[in-house]
């Protein structure tokens, strides 16, 4: 992919800021920041384990979090997290299962809207459930595209090397 394409193309998938995607009428945003949980972390602390039922969906406030995972008996590190990052949206749309395990790499805290109040709000605003599902779409092609870059960068450092 020619380099002004691969720009276009993430700029297309680029995050869109958290009050964008938790846009809804007043009664729906009120829900929410009534049932927010506000959770701190030590450094090293498990914030929730890859496959363990998913309470709500999290935002982090402060501090940084790195994300693990194990798929076919392989770990693998998928990357850190920061403030402003809206953490496990595949579980909280999906079937209910943490898809990673989440643990703070340094103090920090996050804020947790749970998955009751998620339900209310999906319920009584259901567009809100489809601009998750949109940022999650992205989330993947965002994904997808580093690793495909990355993919591209091996590649070419083996062919100089040849």
């Amino acid at each position: 992919m020619e380099p002004e394409a691969r720009s276009g193309r993430m700029d297309a998938v680029a995050a869109r800021p958290l009050v964008e995607l938790l846009e809804c009428p007043p009664a729906t945003g009120n829900l929410l920041n009534g049932s927010a949980q506000y959770l701190s972390f030590d450094a090293g602390e498990v914030v929730f384990r890859q496959s363990g039922i998913c309470r709500g969906l999290y935002v982090v406030v402060s501090g940084h979090f790195l994300r693990k995972t194990e798929r076919l008996e392989t770990r693998l590190t998928l990357g850190p997290v920061r403030a402003g990052d809206l953490v496990e949206l595949a579980a909280a749309l999906g079937d209910g299962d943490h898809t990673y395990t989440l643990t703070a790499q340094t103090a920090g805290s996050v804020l947790m809207l749970p998955i009751e109040a998620l339900s209310q709000a999906f319920q009584s605003y259901p567009p809100l459930r489809m601009q998750l599902l949109e940022e999650l779409a992205r989330e993947v092609s965002r994904a997808y595209d580093v690793c495909c870059l990355s993919r591209t960068v091996k590649a070419r450092r083996r062919s100089s090397a040849a």
